[in-house]
C-alpha cells in the first residue's frame, strides 16, 4: 500500500473541495455542505488506513518537489534549496487522524447548527472549513519549516475568516482582528527565527535538523535563541501567556469554529510544531526549562480566570488555554509521549464540550450559564455528553483526560524543580471547580426562564457528533501505550510510557474530586455562599473578571504607543519625506523655466552659445584648470 499517495490524497481532497465550492457551488449551501463532509470525510478514511498500516512507518515517507532552488551539486539541487513536501511518520499519522475525526465531527454538527444560514453564507461558512483542514494537514505534513509557516499562515488566515464570520457585528470583527494581530505578533519571532536558521545553517529540512540535533546544539547561544525565536511562534498561536488574551474574545465565531479551530486543532498547532522539533528542542535544557515554566504558569493563569466566567463558551475558552499550558509544560519537561498524548485525548473531549455547549445555547438561545438550568432532564443527550467531557476534563478514571492529565503530572514531578508541578496540580482542583461549577449550573436544578423551560436535545446530525466525541472522550485513554509505542523513536531516552505511583494518582484524583464535589455543594446546596464571597472579596473576583488587566495593558500599548507611532510616522511621510520629494520637484520646475529664455529657436543664438561655451573650456584648460 502506498501510504504516500494516501497521505498527499487525504492533503489535497479538501483543497479541491474549497475550489469548487468557492468557484462553482457556493450559492448552493447544502451542496457545498455536502461536497465539504464528502472530502473531510474521504481524508478521515485515509488517515484510518495509514493508522491501520503504521508499522509501514517505522522509516518515514518522504516526498520532494524543488520549490527554491538555491544552485546545484552534480545537477541536483543543492542542500540549500527549499523544497515543497511531504513528511509522513507516525507523529504526523496521528496527527492527520485527531484532524481528520473532529473536522468531520464538527461539519456533521454543522448541518444541524447553521441550518439558519442563507445557502451563500452556508456555502461560505463550509468553503472556509475545507480551507482550514486542507491548511492544518499541510502544516501536519511540511517537510520544511518555511513550508510550514506557510500554512502557518494559512490556518491564521482561516482563522480570522471563521471567527469573523459573522462580519455584520462589530464584535465579532474586532475579535477577528485582534485574533489575526495577536498571533502575528508571535509569528514575527516564528520568521525571525527561520531565517536566522536559513542564514547560518543553510538547511531548514525537519528530517535533516531532528536527525542531526547537534547542529543547532554546535552554536551554543545562537541555537537557544533560534528555537526561542520558533517558540514565540508557539506562544501566539497555542495562546500562551502573555499572547493568550485573542482566544477568549475568538468565541464570537459560530460554536462549531471554537470546536474546530479553537479547542481541537489550530490552537495545538504550538503544541505539535515543538514535538515535530522535540529532538532539537529536548538539546537545550535552558529553552526547555522556559517552556516548562511558562507552560505551567499559564495552566494556573487560566484556570484561575475561567473560575468566574459566565458565558459558557468563554469558561471553556479559558480551560482550553490552561490545557494548552499542560502540553507545554509536558514538553518542557522533557516528555514528548506526555504533551502529545494530552494533545491527542484533548481534541476529543474539548471538541466534544464546545458542540455540547453548542447544542446547550441552541437550546436556550443564551449564552450564560444563568440562563440554562434543568438540562439534564430537558435535553438528556447533551447533558450526558457533556457530562463525559466534564468528567474527561477534570482527570477522572476512566475518562480520557485522566490517562493524559497523569502522565504530564508525572513528567512535571521528575522534574528536578517541583514549582510547574506544584501550579498543575493546583490546576487540577481548580480545572475541576470551574468545570463542576458550569455543569451544575447549566444541567442541574430548575430551568430558568421560558426559553430553558422548554429546551431540548438537537437534531440527529448533532446528536451524531455528540455521541462520536463522547466515544472518543472514554476510550482515548487506554491508547496510553500505543502512542507511546509509536512515539518512542522521537521520543529519545523516554522510552515506554511511564506511569506514576499510586500516591501521586491519589494526590490527583483527590484533588479533582474534591473540586468537583465543592463546586456541586455549592452552587446546587448553598448559592449565596458564592455571592457572599464574591462580595467579600470584591477585588480578587474583579481582578479575575477584568483578566487581571492583561487585556486593557495590550489595549493601552495600541492606542497610546502604537497608534501614536503610526499616526508620528503618518505625519513624517507626509510632511518629511513628500515635502522633500515636493521641494525638488517644485525646484526643478523652477530651474527649467528659467532656463527656457535661451530656448529661443534662432540658428544663430545656439551658435553663439557654442562659440562662448568653447571660448569659456579654452581658457578654462590653458589656464590650468
Amino acid at each position: 500500500m502506498d501510504l504516500g499517495l494516501l497521505a498527499l490524497i487525504a492533503w489535497w481532497a479538501p483543497f479541491v473541495s474549497f475550489l469548487i465550492i468557492g468557484i462553482f457551488i457556493r450559492k448552493y449551501g447544502k451542496l457545498s455542505a455536502a461536497l465539504s463532509i464528502t472530502a473531510i470525510g474521504i481524508s478521515l478514511i485515509l488517515s484510518i488506513l495509514i493508522l491501520l498500516n503504521i508499522k509501514e512507518l517505522e522509516n518515514p515517507v518522504l516526498k520532494n518537489l524543488v520549490w527554491l532552488p538555491y544552485g546545484t551539486e552534480n545537477g541536483i539541487p543543492s542542500q540549500s534549496s527549499i523544497f515543497f513536501g511531504l513528511f509522513l511518520d507516525n507523529l504526523s499519522a496521528i496527527m492527520l487522524f485527531v484532524v481528520t475525526l473532529v473536522a468531520f465531527a464538527v461539519q456533521v454538527y454543522s448541518l444541524g447548527y447553521m441550518s439558519d444560514e442563507t445557502p451563500p453564507s452556508l456555502g461560505r461558512y463550509y468553503a472556509y472549513h475545507s480551507l482550514f483542514v486542507f491548511s492544518m494537514i499541510g502544516l501536519t505534513f511540511s517537510k520544511n519549516i518555511l513550508q510550514m509557516f506557510v500554512f502557518w499562515e494559512l490556518v491564521g488566515v482561516c482563522s480570522y475568516l471563521l471567527i469573523g464570520f459573522y462580519y455584520y457585528k462589530p464584535e465579532a470583527a474586532r475579535a477577528a482582528l485582534k485574533a489575526f494581530w495577536i498571533t502575528k505578533l508571535g509569528d514575527v519571532g516564528f520568521i525571525t527565527g527561520i531565517l536566522v536558521l536559513y542564514f547560518k545553517f543553510g538547511n531548514l529540512d525537519i528530517y535533516n535538523l531532528i536527525n542531526n540535533p547537534e547542529l543547532l546544539k554546535g552554536a551554543g547561544t545562537l541555537g537557544s535563541v533560534i528555537l526561542l525565536l520558533l517558540f514565540c511562534g508557539a506562544v501566539g498561536k497555542s495562546a500562551q501567556f502573555p499572547l493568550h488574551i485573542w482566544l477568549p474574545d475568538a468565541m464570537e465565531g459560530p460554536t462549531p469554529v471554537s470546536a474546530l479551530i479553537h479547542a481541537a486543532t489550530m490552537v495545538a498547532a504550538g503544541v505539535y510544531m515543538v514535538s515535530r522539533l522535540f529532538p532539537v528542542f529536548s538539546e537545550f535544557p535552558d529553552v526547555m526549562w522556559i517552556i516548562l515554566i511558562l507552560g505551567a504558569f499559564t495552566a494556573f493563569f487560566a484556570a484561575t480566570m475561567a473560575l468566574v466566567q459566565d458565558d459558557i463558551k468563554r469558561v471553556l475558552a479559558y480551560s482550553t488555554i490552561s490545557q494548552l499550558g499542560y502540553m507545554m509544560a509536558a514538553l518542557g519537561a522533557g516528555s514528548l509521549i506526555a504533551g502529545f498524548f494530552h494533545l491527542f485525548t484533548h481534541a476529543y473531549f474539548k471538541a466534544l464540550l464546545f458542540l455540547g455547549a453548542g447544542a446547550a445555547i441552541h437550546a436556550v438561545h443564551s449564552n450564560s450559564i444563568w440562563d440554562m438550568g434543568g438540562l439534564l432532564k430537558k435535553a438528556p443527550v447533551t447533558a450526558i455528553t457533556f457530562g463525559i467531557a466534564t468528567l474527561a476534563l477534570a482527570g477522572i478514571p476512566p475518562f480520557a483526560g485522566f490517562f493524559s492529565k497523569e502522565e504530564i503530572l508525572v513528567a512535571t514531578f521528575s522534574y528536578a524543580n517541583k514549582l510547574p508541578f506544584y501550579l498543575l496540580l493546583i490546576t487540577v482542583f481548580l480545572t475541576a471547580f470551574y468545570m463542576g461549577r458550569a455543569y451544575t449550573v447549566a444541567f442541574f436544578g430548575k430551568p430558568r426562564g421560558e426559553k430553558a423551560e422548554h429546551a431540548h436535545d438537537p437534531d440527529i446530525t448533532m446528536k451524531f457528533s455528540l455521541v462520536l466525541l463522547a466515544i472518543f472522550s472514554i476510550f482515548a485513554g487506554f491508547y496510553a501505550g500505543k502512542i507511546s509505542h509509536l512515539l518512542e523513536y522521537l521520543a529519545g531516552h523516554e522510552g515506554e510510557a511511564s506511569h506514576g505511583g499510586a500516591n501521586l494518582t491519589v494526590l490527583s484524583l483527590s484533588f479533582a474530586l474534591i473540586g468537583l464535589l465543592s463546586s456541586y455543594y455549592i452552587y446546587a446546596k448553598v448559592p449565596q455562599f458564592a455571592e457572599n464571597m464574591s462580595k467579600r472579596f470584591s477585588f480578587v473576583y474583579t481582578l479575575l473578571q477584568r483578566r487581571y488587566y492583561i487585556d486593557d495593558i495590550f489595549e493601552w500599548i495600541f492606542r497610546r504607543i502604537l497608534l501614536g507611532l503610526s499616526a508620528f510616522t503618518a505625519w513624517f511621510d507626509r510632511h518629511v519625506i513628500d515635502g522633500i520629494v515636493n521641494w525638488v520637484i517644485y525646484t526643478t520646475g523652477r530651474i527649467g523655466r528659467s532656463l527656457r529664455v535661451i530656448q529661443t529657436g534662432v540658428i544663430q543664438d545656439y551658435l553663439f552659445y557654442i562659440a562662448l561655451g568653447s571660448i569659456v573650456l579654452l581658457v578654462l584648460i590653458l589656464r590650468g584648470f
